[in-house]
């Protein structure tokens, strides 16, 4: 029998059962990293492996040696705490994760952290964990596949062709944002997503039957979706069965209803809440080995069990014939696939800098809400970046995120506009997967009190560093009649603490087209774009200070010797000018300071920061918001003028007056501080 032969017979001699070497692989190794880090979730991914085996062995398009192939198939792993399966699994097949990483499981700086993350670890497709959101993930990848593949695949020439997979568990199911994705993907007939449901009917505090008794099948059946049922997630053959319809479906989603028992091959603990999330013990691990007839030490893969499943020569033949239509399509359409590759690449077009000048150019001294302004932008940039992708959570007519150049994919898959209905935690997760997977500029857009809705979606854009692009109009209490629970208050704050988003709240045209062109041009994080809906004016500039703007902080104006800062965002910065002009006729004297980003403002040298509020001075803050962040700004010596309750329901000019967001208001407010401040000096 020659080594071929052998492996074949090891390996193949009786899938499903305990002792298939295969599983029994990813079993072993996932007890091992569990048991060394003292922390971690063996169950899933005993539980998982005979489903994770016929997927990747059999089915998955990947090349371990390029985990970033535009054109391989996508794994998401939504119930991220079963980390110990993925990893096992880039090792097996071949990625640059050695047992050293694996055996480092859960430590500092190392490549196999307690979940997955995007960038660590080389195959990982998304950071997961928070569950649900993978799920919506693969979601996203879905849509930039079929969207992408719609505006450059030509007849005979398929070179966006793959599938987007991913395993999600009961919490996912139970998260409402599994919902919001799969009512999405079912109306949009994403064909080539397959989804591989972990039913054990067991999660953190027992048994799920206590408080989860939805009839799931019947649930996705209702989105529309293909609904295989009740599969035995540790029979090869029906799972093998089961990928086969999947794959064979080209209009709806698929969703594979496996039944599984967590923690499978433990012997005393399988079935048991015990193995979610906690090593099973030395003891409960030689039993284990036992059962499974897997004699090797920890962290141990015998020759014919490690062939079996090296899957580099496999994905290198694959991407090579990719490579190769890929040569012929760049032959018959040259400019097609240059226009291809640059996105991939992510690279912009260099027209973003005239597009952005013209944009300037063309202002006018009319009023004008900066959500209008964002439309502009939008408007005057979207020729520029063909790959610009998104829509709102059903306010598109109110976020003005439409140009004369949408077009809804619901109408046209290669168009550019979603409708995302009122899904704002799936939308923004949508979005995170299409920016995963490539090709396209994400944004999205709701109210800014809203963005709540979002908020650990928007996070996780940060923590992966995406570009994805947050439209979040109605940003303060002069939105008016809708009241407090539509006036945003403690966002802005909230928002600006996320580490890696940058959070722009433009008070005019000019600020607006210079946020939405940073944004663009921004390749390490999101950004989020706090938009106004009452009509704002122009605020006049040297071409200097405009060009300061993209600085984040910048002196729009000063008059005299100043006796203080006054530093507004915003709408509040047209408010800060007409104050500021009042008290000059006083004889009090002060320099505003326009500040529409403020962590691109702190990323600022110090002696740029001192140019624009100089330490001598007192700084006043002013927006229409929560104040505790600011204090850092204002000092002991300074003050700030804001918002620490909620807002009211009225016309937009009775609220504002209401709370002192006049000129009037503010210029007494300063006129009472900067009084103070001589005093207290004196």
């Amino acid at each position: 029998m020659n080594t071929i032969e052998h492996i074949i017979k090891r390996t193949e001699a009786r899938p499903g059962d305990l002792d298939w070497p295969v599983t029994a692989a990813l079993r072993a190794l996932a007890m091992d990293m569990v048991e060394q880090a003292k922390a971690g979730h063996p169950g899933a991914p005993m539980g998982m492996a005979e489903i994770a085996a016929i997927l990747w062995r059999r089915h998955l398009r990947h090349n371990p040696a390029n985990p970033l192939w535009p054109d391989r198939d996508r794994f998401v792993l939504s119930n991220g705490h079963a980390s110990a399966l993925l990893y096992a699994l880039l090792h097996l097949t071949g990625y640059d994760l050695p047992l050293a990483e694996l055996r480092r499981f859960r430590q500092l700086h190392s490549r196999t952290p307690g979940h997955p993350e995007y960038g660590v670890t080389p195959g990982v497709e998304t950071t997961t964990g928070p569950l649900g959101q993978g799920f919506a993930n693969a979601v996203g990848m879905a849509i930039a596949e079929r969207t992408l593949a719609a505006q450059f695949n030509r007849p005979g020439h398929d070179i966006v062709d793959h599938r987007s997979f991913v395993f999600l568990g009961d919490g996912c199911m139970m998260e409402g944002i599994s919902h919001e994705a799969a009512s999405l993907a079912g109306r949009l007939g994403l064909g080539k997503l397959v989804a591989c449901y972990d039913d054990n009917a067991i999660s953190i505090d027992g048994k799920v039957s206590g408080w989860f008794t939805d009839d799931t099948p019947r649930r996705f059946e209702a989105y529309g979706w293909q609904v295989l049922r009740d599969i035995d997630g540790h029979d090869p053959t029906q799972i093998e069965a089961a990928v086969q319809a999947a794959l064979a479906q080209t209009e709806r989603p698929s969703l594979l209803c496996c039944r599984t028992i967590i923690g499978r091959g433990a012997p005393t603990k399988e079935g048991h809440q015990d193995t979610h999330g906690a090593p099973l013990g030395p003891e409960e691990i030689l039993r284990a080995r036992e059962a499974m007839h897997w004699p090797y030490p920890a962290f141990e893969i015998p020759f014919d069990v490690a062939a079996a499943w090296d899957h580099r020569a496999e994905g290198a033949a694959t991407e090579a014939e990719w490579q190769e239509r890929f040569a012929r399509y760049r032959a018959a359409y040259p400019e097609l696939a240059a226009e291809y590759s640059r996105r991939i690449a992510g690279r912009l077009r260099p027209e973003l800098g005239p597009a952005a000048e013209a944009a300037y150019a063309a202002i006018t001294d009319q009023k004008t809400a900066t959500r209008k302004s964002g439309q502009i932008a939008l408007t005057a940039f979207a020729p520029a970046v063909p790959e610009l992708l998104g829509g709102s959570a059903d306010l598109t007519h109110s976020n003005l995120t439409f140009h004369p150049g949408s077009i809804p994919i619901t109408d046209n898959p290669a168009g550019n506009q979603i409708s995302f209905g009122v899904r704002e935690f799936g939308m923004a997760a949508i979005a995170n997967g299409i920016a995963l997977h490539g090709g396209f500029i994400p944004f999205v857009a709701t109210f800014l009190v809203f963005s709540d809705y979002a908020r650990n979606a928007i996070r996780m854009s940060a923590l992966m560093r995406l570009r994805v692009i947050y439209v979040m109009t109605h940003d303060s209490i002069a939105l008016g009649e809708d009241g407090p629970t539509h006036q945003p208050v403690e966002q802005l704050a909230s928002l600006r603490l996320i580490p890696h988003l940058e959070v722009w709240r433009p008070c005019d045209t000019a600020e607006t087209i210079c946020a939405w062109a940073e944004a663009l041009r921004r390749h390490d994080g999101p950004t989020l774009l706090a938009l106004s809906r009452q009509a704002l004016p122009a605020q006049p500039r040297s071409p200097s200070e405009r060009d300061a703007i993209r600085r984040g902080g910048y002196v729009l104006a000063q008059s005299g010797p100043p006796q203080a800062v006054l530093l507004a965002t915003g709408s509040e910065v047209a408010l800060a000018m007409a104050a500021a002009q009042i008290l000059v006729n006083e004889d009090i004297f002060l320099r505003v300071v326009s500040m529409p980003c403020v962590s691109r403002f702190e990323a600022q040298d110090e002696a740029y920061r001192a140019d624009v509020l100089p330490p001598d001075l007192p700084v006043i803050t002013l927006e229409a918001g929560a104040t505790a962040a600011w204090r850092a700004y204002a000092g002991r010596d300074g003050a700030t003028i804001g918002l620490d309750r909620f807002g009211e329901s009225g016309p937009e000019a009775a609220v504002l007056e209401a709370f002192g967001f006049t000129p009037a208001g503010v210029a007494a407010r300063i006129r009472m501080l900067l009084g103070r401040h001589l005093n207290e000096r004196s």
